[in-house]
Parts: C-alpha cells; structure tokens; sequence
C-alpha cells in the first residue's frame, strides 16, 4: 500500500513538472542517475531521452531514432510494472492456500475427535467437543488469512493496474513529443 502510494504521488509530481513547460533537455540534466534515485515515469523519461540523445547526436535516420526511443521506453516501463507487482504474487498465494490450509487443520482435528472416541466406552457431547472445536478454528483462521489476502490483491492489483496504465500514456506521449521534435529537425 505504501509503496503504491509513493509511485502515485512520484507520479503526480514528475507530471505536473513534466507539462510545466520545461525544456526537455534542462529536465533530463536535472534527473541525470548519477545524482537522484529514479522512480517510475522518471526512469521512462530518462531512458527515452538518453536514446533519443544518442542517435540524434549520431545523425540517426528518423524513424531508426523513434524506435530506439520507444525500445528504450518500453524495457524502462516493463521494469517499472515488474516492480509494482513485487508483492502481488505473494498476496495471491495467501489467498488461494490459506483455505486449504484450514481445512487440512478442519480434517486433523475431526480425526483427532473420531480417535478419542474409540478410546472410549460412552461417547458423549463433551468427549468430541474439544476436538471439534480445535477443528473450526482451524477453519476459522484459514479464512481469517484468505479474504484479506483476496481483497488486499484485488485492490492492489487493481490500483497497480491504474498506475501502469498512467505509465503506458506518459510513454504514449512522450514518444509523441520526441517523433515530433526528431521530424522537425529535418
């Protein structure tokens, strides 16, 4: 949840600086790696730029430079998703094991009951209680640990989700900006 909350607001951040009107290249010299920890569309900025730098600098046909860009780009933004999906699969796991976990603990304490019964001469009420008790909570904790588990990676996927498709426009057009930029150079 943090970590998400920090990509957003990192997100809002680089945006509104990133439309203020600034200068590409004044904007890149600010973010150079070497100087400031890059987060998400920073990272996408910098990459593309970083390419779009070099091939222009090497008198790059057009089109050659806008794919190196949008190759550059894309690695940066498929990085980025991996790292906003670090804790999901985790999430899904509990989820999906969790109930099954309960009801392995559900069978054992039912068995436990069912063996102490055969030790006995008069089965009673009271003599399998205990045993079947110790068997719901079992359950009871198994899905204690599973629905939270299932909402949190709804929302959170969901949120991620959200978030990559932020990065898939800024990319969209900021490719958009540097194929204008490449094409009036010519």
């Amino acid at each position: 949840m943090f970590a998400l909350k920090r990509v957003q607001k990192s997100q809002d951040a680089f945006e509104e600086y990133f439309w203020s009107g600034i200068d590409l290249r004044q904007l890149y010299d600010e973010l150079e790696p070497a100087t400031h920890d890059l987060t998400g569309m920073e990272t996408m900025f910098v990459a593309g730029f970083k390419e779009y730098s070099r091939l222009s600098e090497q008198d790059a046909d057009p089109e050659a430079v806008m794919q190196g860009v949008q190759r550059a780009t894309r690695v940066a933004l498929t990085r980025e998703q991996a790292k906003l999906e670090t804790h999901l699969p985790f999430l899904a796991s509990v989820g999906s094991t969790s109930p099954y976990v309960g009801l392995f603990g559900t069978v054992w304490g039912i068995m436990n009951s069912f063996r102490s019964l055969a030790n006995m001469t008069q089965a009673t009420l009271a003599s399998v209680a205990p045993g079947i008790s110790e068997a719901l909570v079992a359950t009871a904790m198994g899905l204690f640990a599973a629905i939270p588990a299932v909402l949190a990676y709804n929302r959170f996927s969901a949120r991620a989700e959200v978030l990559m498709t932020r990065y898939d426009t800024f990319s969209e057009e900021f490719t958009s900006i540097l194929y204008r930029a490449v094409h009036t150079k010519r």
